[in-house]
């Protein structure tokens, strides 16, 4: 069956990576996006409409429940057909966040116009959850696609700070628990080398999910396979990396809908709702 879903976004899927499994990354966006209402055109598509109206009905109360009690809730497409989820994709567009979740199978997420409510496409997976961040985001974040190897990374000439910034980068991921302050280490005001980057990188190896978002600039995204670590990489318009850092967190604060976001994608869907009707 045909998808209306424009799914993978672009940067994703087949062709998106190199024959080594190599992460080929989508280019960074040039500017923010803002929410800007679609209302669909449903003249002389009722019969697509009525399936559709229905999901974001839906959609709109579980944003409210989910903001109420932190639960991502799901909704599979597949039972919709093809004409009604192409009505569902035009109205819920394309966000602020994108997602490349590794693993079987690999998962293409990407959130709709309406924060907290993501758009999930893989090898049989079609569905929609609403939710702070998927839940498969979170789960695999660090499940190694190369392994973490600590102090066995090779040293090399012109590696002077890194052994130091992963001791503490180590320590403060063992001591890491849910709902503590992220710890972050700002690359972008210690002096390091490139050597010293390299030798991060083999030490901390690479995780399972990369994020782009466009919600506080230009930011990248990557978990890697060290326990609650990630790199986070802020670019402005020029694609220059302005602001690098490792966050020690469960998932960064960037990628993540608030519960406002929630309850006003709750009233934004609604309005919607009522403008077709």
């Amino acid at each position: 069956m045909v998808s209306g879903f424009q799914l993978p976004p672009i940067g994703f899927g087949p062709g998106s990576q190199d024959p080594e499994g190599e992460v080929d990354y989508l280019a960074l966006p040039s500017g923010m996006r803002t929410y800007a209402p679609h209302i669909p055109d449903v003249d002389g598509r009722e019969d697509a409409a009525a399936p559709a109206l229905h999901l974001l009905a839906a959609l709109a109360d579980a944003c409210e429940a989910t903001a109420a009690d932190g639960r991502n809730r799901e909704f599979d497409l597949s039972p919709l057909p093809p004409e009604s989820r192409a009505l569902l994709a035009e109205t819920l567009g394309q966000g602020e966040v994108a997602m490349k979740i590794r693993g079987i199978p690999a998962i293409a997420a990407q959130e709709s116009v309406f924060a907290g409510v993501w758009v999930l496409a893989g090898a049989g997976v079609e569905k929609i959850e609403v939710g702070a961040v998927p839940m498969l985001a979170r789960a695999r974040a660090h499940v190694p696609h190369r392994p973490a190897i600590g102090a066995l990374a090779r040293k090399m000439p012109g590696v002077v700070n890194a052994p130091s910034l992963l001791s503490e980068l180590m320590s403060k991921s063992q001591a890491h628990h849910p709902g503590d302050a992220p710890h972050v280490v700002n690359l972008s005001l210690l002096p390091h080398t490139e050597e010293d980057l390299v030798w991060l990188d083999e030490a901390l190896g690479e995780g399972a999910v990369t994020i782009l978002s466009r919600g506080y600039g230009n930011c990248r995204l990557t978990a890697l396979a060290q326990a609650h670590v990630w790199r986070v990489q802020f670019f402005n318009s020029m694609d220059t990396l302005i602001l690098d850092t490792f966050e020690v967190t469960g998932m960064p604060e960037v990628a993540l809908a608030a519960t406002e976001d929630l309850e006003d994608s709750a009233g934004r869907i609604r309005e919607v709702l009522e403008a077709i009707r």
